[in-house]
């Protein structure tokens, strides 16, 4: 079985084809390269003598993977780089099992390599050749790989394209050098950008998610791949996030019930009730898309998919201090926050409400409702009557300096109302004698 050689970014992977080519005589010079590269790592296996004869590394290296389990093509396996040569990066598979994989394909853009000995990756299997086992970390975009293109769309294998203009209904983006395929809108990202022209240039990795008609009809997704990527970090901070716990976040979506936030790998509510420690009336003044929070983890349901955070909890609690800053017996300044039928809330500072009862607010009178009196937003001097610290409430009394003057005129007016009585009819006596001179004049 003669080789060939597959393209990433422009370089080659060993895989299977049926006859003869040019790229196979070059396949054979890279075998040999990459033998010497085995014996660099392993040691001189092919001067090893068993059983009175010579054997290759790859022969020796077959033999062990007898008694292995046999990979398929596409399988996804988690490895360890044990060694880096100037081609090729060698993984352990655990156990004897081992691998390689194009060293090129783990360079960043200026070139750089991304990884070193000891980093743990995730790759999938391409094809066993000669004793070594192929791997790679997504379909490059060499003009080769075109070729491999229903396999990865078979094994779920990532490939990478360019985007290279928006059309109806999504993208359209390039795989393997000039295969055109098409990106919905809906499967480029994980939440809708407002500028869909922001991804044009972009080389990204992409999942096939339909191949037909021999490959001239095929649909791809980007999502897919962020997906994946936040599920294998949601499975990291499944072991570690608790509830209670602090972390940072950003600000995805703003609604009238609450804002979403995503802290990495999940994503969730925070109530409007558990913004601020004050009342919020418009959350859009508060938050907005974008901004960078800090939340308190309030609950996780990893099964329903369902996490609620709190913002209001990273900051101190102002009720911690309310029987400090607010004793009973002292006089404070408060705005009216609202208004219910059985008295008023007064604001006394940041996140702390005070009750005045309704039969508090009519200075002596009777009232049907604490807007007889009072208006949100009216400024008002109030006496601390009492502080529950636990249940987070304080009663209130209008101060008594505001009231001489209602006390004053309540007396004036009792006082006028008794002159003008009129005078007492007398004894019971002098009725009766008034009566009998009334009948005298009639005679």
């Amino acid at each position: 079985m003669s080789e060939k050689f597959l393209e990433t970014r422009g370089e080659s992977l060993p895989v299977e084809r049926s006859s003869e080519t040019d790229s196979a005589i070059e396949a054979r010079g890279h075998k040999k390269q990459m033998d010497r590269d085995f014996d660099d790592v392993h040691g001189d296996y092919r001067d090893e003598e068993i059983d009175g004869e010579e054997k290759s590394f790859a022969e020796l290296l077959e033999e062990s993977f007898i008694s292995r389990e046999r990979l398929e093509p596409g399988q996804r396996v988690k490895a360890t780089i044990v060694k880096i040569t100037p081609d090729w990066v060698f993984l352990d598979l655990g156990g004897k099992s081992e691998g390689i994989l194009d060293k090129r394909e783990l360079l960043d853009a200026e070139g750089n390599l991304a990884v070193n000995e000891g980093d743990v990756l995730q790759a999938y299997y391409l094809s066993g050749s000669q004793g070594a086992q192929v791997f790679t970390t997504k379909i490059g975009g060499g003009e080769s790989a075109r070729h491999h293109l229903e396999e990865a769309w078979q094994n779920g294998i990532p490939v990478e394209g360019v985007v290279e203009k928006e059309i109806k209904g999504g993208y359209e983006v390039k795989l393997a050098g000039n295969v055109r395929s098409f990106c919905p809108f809906s499967q480029m990202g994980l939440h809708r950008v407002s500028d869909p022209s922001a991804f044009i240039g972009q080389r990204l990795n992409f999942k096939i998610t339909e191949y037909a008609e021999n490959g001239r009809n095929i649909i791809v997704s980007h999502r897919a791949i962020l997906e994946e990527e936040r599920q294998a970090q949601r499975d990291l901070l499944r072991e570690s996030l608790q509830e209670g716990m602090s972390a940072r976040g950003v600000i995805t979506s703003v609604r009238d019930f609450g804002a979403f936030v995503n802290i990495g790998a999940i994503e969730g509510l925070i109530p409007i009730s558990e913004i601020s420690w004050t009342r919020v009336e418009d959350i859009h003044e508060v938050l907005t898309v974008g901004q960078e929070v800090e939340v308190v983890v309030s609950r996780l349901d990893w099964e329903q998919n369902r996490f609620s955070f709190s913002l209001k909890a990273a900051t101190p609690d102002p009720w911690d201090s309310a029987e400090v800053k607010f004793p009973p017996g002292s006089s404070h300044t408060g705005t009216v926050a609202r208004l219910t039928n059985f008295g008023a809330f007064v604001s006394l500072g940041e996140g702390v409400d005070g009750l005045l009862h309704i039969s508090k607010i009519g200075a002596g009178k009777r009232i049907n409702h604490p807007r007889e009196v009072l208006t949100v937003g009216q400024k008002l001097e109030v006496k601390i009557e009492s502080v529950d610290k636990t249940g987070k409430r304080i009663a209130l009394a209008m101060q008594l300096d505001n009231r001489p003057e209602a006390e004053e005129a309540e007396t004036t007016d009792y006082s006028s109302f008794t002159e003008e009585r009129p005078k007492s009819m007398g004894t019971l006596g002098d009725m009766l004698k008034a009566k009998l001179s009334r009948k005298e004049k009639k005679k």
